[in-house]
């Protein structure tokens, strides 16, 4: 049975409001787990809003630390079973919380989308490294809601006009964007095991990125072999690799949107309209005017 196929069992959900942050019930329901999860010194966080590059970074880090174990490791383990999604709760998929407790690999290494208020402590008190990815307003809205359209388990995103204005006043999945970036951006200046990251900075030079991340990691690895990892990282490479691209998850049904779908920047420009942008500037301003964090919106 194709995921397609499959994702027509699961059923939509509405957003609860959990702690201030607007999540769902298959997050919820076992939150207490979620909270107590033990992490260790060697753990790496991913840590990212929805849409914003996690899987990239995720397959980057894997390859960095794993790619020469194991072929069969990059040939039969789906990227969401070597990097387990701490808070997904999904039926009849095995937890994240279970997955992550299960690795055996030295560090593991664990995403999240969860604001940095809702980070399980232990992550903060092991003093773990955590690499968090931020992309752009704008092409981050216009690639969560083709997801939110393909994903079963999430709220119905409506059209695209009805999406955005949502998106702006923060009724998405894991709150605010504004709230997210700058949640970690903040939480970076007091943290230093914290990594920030750009998603348009590793478009622009994913080779570069990859550099930078090793040297955060304490990580001596070639020229050579930093470029075949930042080859098998590109997004074509990635859309065409099954263990990569997310079409063996039941509840994304590919043939609404593929999960990985351009990977590009200034995607937006193809999505709003002039007046859309025109208020969505001046509400981004509005948000955004108390931080240091800055964004390019094209390359």
């Amino acid at each position: 049975m194709e995921g397609s196929d499959k994702a027509l069992s699961y059923s939509r959900v509405e957003l609860i409001d959990f702690e201030g942050v607007p999540l769902v019930h298959f997050i919820t329901d076992s939150w207490e787990n979620i909270k107590n999860f033990q992490a260790r010194p060697d753990d790496i966080l991913i840590a990212t809003y929805p849409k914003a590059g996690t899987t990239w970074v995720s397959y980057i880090l894997d390859l960095l630390y794993f790619g020469n174990t194991s072929s069969e490791r990059q040939t039969s383990l789906p990227i969401y079973l070597r990097v387990p999604f701490l808070e997904a709760n999904i039926p009849k998929m095995p937890s994240g919380v279970e997955l992550a407790d299960k690795l055996s690999t030295t560090p593991r290494l664990i995403k999240t989308h969860l604001p940095v208020q809702l980070v399980p402590k232990s992550f903060w008190e092991q003093n773990c490294r955590v690499v968090y990815v931020a992309r752009n307003a704008k092409d981050n809205a216009v690639s969560y809601y083709h997801f939110d359209r393909m994903n079963m388990i999430a709220p119905e995103p409506g059209d695209w006009n009805t999406y955005l204005q949502r998106f702006m006043d923060g009724r998405t999945m894991y709150g605010p964007w504004y709230d997210h970036v700058r949640g970690y951006w903040e939480k970076k200046q007091t943290y230093t095991n914290l990594h920030y990251m750009f998603f348009e900075d590793m478009v622009e030079d994913t080779g570069r990125e990859v550099e930078h991340l090793c040297s955060f990691l304490g990580l001596s690895t070639s020229t050579e072999e930093r470029k075949r990892i930042t080859k098998g990282t590109h997004f074509d490479a990635m859309k065409q690799n099954n263990m990569t691209n997310y079409s063996t998850v039941p509840v994304m049904d590919f043939k609404i949107s593929p999960f990985m779908r351009k990977g590009k920047v200034g995607d937006w420009k193809n999505h709003f309209t002039v007046a859309q942008n025109e208020q969505f500037d001046k509400h981004y301003k509005q948000k955004m005017k108390s931080t240091t964090l800055q964004f390019r919106t094209q390359i």
